[in-house]
């Protein structure tokens, strides 16, 4: 599956968030760093469709407010689809759940 830079920084947001929804006002960060950055309308309209793009993936989850004509989308939350592809992305294992038994002699 291919990602994009600015889908790839929130999927990684939302997997170090430890909470269960995230805001979207974490995402415009992303433009900070950056020289050529485009005018905050257009990078609002651009985490949407980047947010919007990981919806039909099915990797996370929108919470907001639908009107006759926009869907407006707040906070965003991880499935749990989305953790694994963004553990395999980071690098981050997962803990087996094996328990180990003593053998007693």
């Amino acid at each position: 599956m291919k990602l994009s830079k600015l889908q790839k920084y929130i999927l990684k947001k939302s997997l170090e968030n430890n909470k269960n929804k995230i805001s979207r006002n974490i995402f415009e960060k992303f433009y900070d760093n950056d020289k050529n950055a485009p005018i905050k309308k257009i990078r609002t309209n651009i985490i949407s469709k980047s947010i919007e793009r990981l919806i039909d993936k099915g990797l996370i989850v929108g919470f907001g407010e639908k009107t006759q004509y926009k869907l407006f989308i707040n906070q965003i939350k991880l499935t749990t689809n989305g953790k694994k592809i963004a553990m395999t992305l980071f690098g981050k294992q997962t803990k087996l759940a094996l328990k180990i038994k003593k053998i007693s002699q």
